[in-house]
């Protein structure tokens, strides 16, 4: 590819609102261009980093006898309404009618479209285990799109599905994507990921990891102990931690104010945030005269995902309880009685006495409680959320909370899609079963914004060897000399037939062109100018290390040979 010819232009300055390392030198080394809110085109170059990554996948899955398949964007509300997701799940996803007024969706995630591919073709039990992939456009209607192709509307997914006879058979599958994964990322060039335990979410199921790459700009925080190994997502992550000591009290209404948030009362009544109960009201999905009413240690934050797994409901929200009854920033655990009101109790109050708490009753509290004596709590559950330096649940030492991104994700579904979906399979003794579904997904898109993120520095870009756009960079300084030129053209030529070469044509600056080839991020720079034509070598750079070799012309293919490598 000579550059004069190259679609998709550098850029010196962006347009507001880009903060993100990968969203930056995306957009300035001209991989990117932005359509609409969290939808973007791929320009050239990062269409061929997208086509080699979605190759290396490809053949990994192809290793665990994967069978490739497309299924449609587009799908029927009939198929998602047999899952019961079509309602369950909310705005992300995107529903129209089609021009005869049927209802149609933008599928996010293909789980009833593999089923409904399987159904009737699979029929017998010896035709099972196998697992169907597709890599496929997805829609998701993001309320917050943010940092370029990390968190995008529109994105390109492989997704694969498996189907199973027994929880034993889909164990061992299960193990095998798992090791697939850790493969792809590594071919890849990812450097700082890691498989955690994570929350099933809407996906249902009885397992799941997440594949996570540490990055600064990732949005989930990772729950670490560097001892053990211990990792989890914030979302189902446990901890150790101490129980604070309070005197026991009587119990009395003491006059607040205006105070109303933790850190007022605590700055009002000079005790520790610890020493507060505080409430958090939550909406559940579908039950509108329904409130959850959380009540946490005032030091502690509530865990959405945890308390959505307890409640066993699809989906929970921060509500306005301005037409509950309820009295904002003033809602106490002690004689709480409402119909509407399901009350869940964190196990951080548990046996705790000398506690402060609203009274039910504007600008007032009550100091004083004790939960076992105050307090009717059935049981004791874990809904908050891990904090820095609380101590491993399984060695007992200091955690570390990092950000990462999801780049892939594992589940175990069990039978919650073929058994709503009505597929079954014949067995050896002519009974019939639902099979047992995994589902296993990568985003593409996520995973080049993530190396990006991972593998730069000041100048741009430094792509991985595999997954590089081109691994040279064949830049000639003075094409206005005609010596250098015509070798130019005759390296361009002859390194072609072995090797990717973007070659720079310009005419223009050495520093331009040495500009150019380090925000692209191309791994190996061929530089031929009047100066090195005098010893009949080339300048060979190497981007990520920034180490230059003079090589003679005659061995530069062979030289060449033995550095790009993947």
């Amino acid at each position: 590819m000579r550059i004069s010819k190259l679609v998709g232009e550098r850029f010196k300055d962006l347009p507001a609102g880009v903060t993100s390392k990968s969203h930056i030198l995306l957009l300035k080394a001209g991989y990117i261009k932005q359509v609409a809110n969290g939808i973007y085109s791929l320009m050239p170059m990062a269409q061929r980093v997208s086509l080699k990554i979605q190759n290396i996948i490809r053949e990994e899955m192809n290793k665990i006898d994967g069978q490739e398949v497309l299924m449609p964007v587009v799908m029927p509300k009939e198929l998602w309404e047999k899952s019961g997701r079509y309602y369950s799940i909310g705005q992300e996803m995107v529903r129209f009618k089609d021009r005869n007024e049927h209802d149609m969706l933008l599928g996010m995630t293909h789980e009833e479209a593999s089923v409904h591919l399987c159904q009737n073709n699979i029929k017998s039990y010896d035709q099972l285990p196998f697992m169907i992939y597709q890599i496929q456009t997805k829609f998701r209607d993001e309320a917050r799109p943010r940092a370029g192709l990390l968190r995008v509307k529109e994105f390109t997914m492989k997704d694969a599905y498996s189907f199973h006879t027994s929880k034993e058979d889909l164990d061992e599958y299960y193990n095998r994507v798992y090791d697939a994964y850790n493969r792809i990322y590594q071919r890849i060039g990812m450097k700082n990921f890691v498989a955690i335990s994570s929350d099933n979410g809407v996906m249902g199921g009885e397992g799941a990891h997440e594949f996570q790459l540490l990055i600064d700009a990732g949005e989930d925080s990772i729950v670490l102990c560097d001892h053990c190994g211990y990792k989890a997502n914030m979302e189902i992550a446990t901890s150790n931690y101490s129980m604070p000591k309070f005197e026991d009290e009587k119990l009395k209404e003491i006059d607040t104010g205006d105070a109303k948030t933790i850190d007022e009362l605590s700055a009002l009544l000079k005790k520790d945030q610890s020493q507060f109960v505080k409430a958090v009201c939550y909406a559940i999905a579908g039950e509108k005269d329904k409130i959850v009413v959380a009540f946490v240690r005032g030091d502690k934050e509530v865990n959405d995902a945890k308390l959505r797994n307890y409640l066993n409901v699809s989906d929970i929200a921060v509500t306005d309880i301005s037409e509950s009854g309820l009295i904002k920033g003033n809602i106490g655990c002690v004689d709480l009685e409402n119909e509407n009101v399901i009350k869940v109790f964190d196990k951080s109050l548990e046996g705790l006495c000398g506690l402060v708490t609203g009274a039910n009753k504007e600008n007032k509290h009550l100091s004083g409680v004790n939960m076992e004596r105050d307090v009717k709590v059935s049981e004791y559950v874990d809904i908050v959320k891990v904090n820095d330096d609380e101590l491993c649940p399984e060695c007992n030492h200091a955690l570390k909370i990092k950000k990462g991104i999801e780049v892939g994700n594992i589940f175990k579904l069990g039978t919650k899609y073929t058994k709503s979906m009505g597929m079954t399979i014949s067995m050896s003794d002519g009974s019939q079963m639902n099979p047992i579904m995994g589902c296993y997904g990568i985003g593409v898109g996520r995973c080049l914004a993530g190396i990006v993120e991972e593998s730069s520095d000041e100048k741009g870009i430094i792509w991985p060897m595999a997954i590089a756009p081109y691994h040279i960079y064949l830049c000639p300084l003075r094409n206005d000399d005609e010596v250098v030129n015509k070798t130019a053209e005759e390296l361009y030529s002859k390194l072609s037939e072995k090797f990717e070469v973007i070659y720079d044509d310009r005419n223009v600056s050495a520093g331009t062109k040495f500009t150019d080839s380090e925000l692209m991020g191309i791994p190996v720079r061929v530089v031929v100018s009047p100066r090195s034509l005098q010893t009949e070598e080339a300048e060979v750079t190497m981007r990520a290390s920034g180490e230059k070799t003079m090589v003679k012309l005659v061995e530069l293919e062979k030289y060449l040979e033995n550095i790009i490598k993947f």
